[in-house]
């Protein structure tokens, strides 16, 4: 494939990773950037990330071919609308969105319905770290990118985007907006959800200094993703709020199940909570490495 112009709404991690790949893969000609922040921008210039910028979203999808949206999901709508009277006919609109029910109800209501141009999409990668200095090439390389085509997208549509994160190194996979939005309560969002509240619980505890100087690896580990932008996941939470309260509600009922299973001292029901939790893991894990492997 070949982009003449590639318009990147949002140049962080997200947005210029894209942008990295794509210049790196050698198949896109211009990349103007779009944002908020004049420093950011200018260093995208500086490391080559984008070719030029602008802070005015109409100015900058104008004669793009492709229109990458890396907001967060409570400034799509606005995004939408600023861009709404300058795009081509031709262009293609995608998104890097965590959620995609929000997204398109978001198109819906500013186009009247779900233009045909545009194809909802979920790159699975990015790390704790934000900017554009953030960024590398090799973010996508044998990650999961999931596209959520609707029933007015065209199959060349479809392709031209697959097309896209292909270029970058992704895996690409389709599943329908809702099934992506349960998907990822589960296996993205409420992890994020578990980090933020432990860190935040032991955080207000008065001996927080002593708990958090003989923190372990473990501790770092999984607590991680704590340090992700506040924003963003303020935005994924509302976003996704029906999928993901159910997932929480579930889970909370799982931790009060084993803390009642601890409080009994019922060290034969631990032992089968943990050895299934393990086998789970393993086998998850081993497969991973198998699939990526063979390819």
């Amino acid at each position: 494939m070949k982009i003449r112009k590639l318009a990147i709404i949002g140049v962080g991690l997200i947005g210029g990773s894209l942008a990295r790949a794509l210049r790196k893969a050698g198949v896109v000609e211009e990349i103007i950037g779009c944002g908020r922040g004049r420093e950011n921008l200018e260093k995208a210039v500086e490391l080559g990330v984008i070719d030029r910028y602008t802070h005015d979203i109409g100015e900058a999808v104008q004669g793009a071919d492709i229109v990458f949206l890396a907001v967060p999901l409570g400034a799509m709508k606005a995004a939408f609308t600023a861009m709404k009277p300058h795009l081509l006919e031709t262009a293609l609109i995608t998104d890097g969105g965590s959620c995609k029910g929000s997204v398109v109800a978001d198109a819906r209501e500013v186009f009247g319905e779900v233009p045909a141009n545009l194809v909802p999409g979920h790159p699975i990668a990015g790390t704790e770290r934000n900017g554009v200095e953030a960024s590398f090439a090799e973010l996508y390389e044998n990650r999961r990118v999931i596209l959520t085509p609707h029933a007015g997208n065209t199959p060349e549509a479809v392709a031209r985007v697959r097309n896209m994160w292909e270029a970058c190194g992704a895996e690409v996979s389709e599943m329908s907006v809702v099934h992506h939005d349960e998907v990822l309560a589960a296996t993205s969002h409420l992890p994020h959800m578990l980090a933020f509240g432990l860190v935040d619980t032991l955080a207000r505890m008065k001996e927080n200094d002593e708990i958090f100087r003989y923190a372990a690896g473990g501790f770092r580990d999984f607590t991680r993703i704590a340090s992700s932008n506040p924003v963003m996941w303020r935005d994924i939470c509302v976003a996704n709020a029906p999928a993901l309260s159910r997932m929480l509600s579930a889970f909370a009922e799982e931790m009060n199940e084993l803390a009642q299973i601890i409080a009994a001292g019922d060290g034969d029901h631990l032992l089968e909570v943990f050895s299934r939790a393990k086998e789970a893991r393993d086998r998850y894990v081993d497969g991973l490495q198998t699939e990526q492997s063979s390819e």
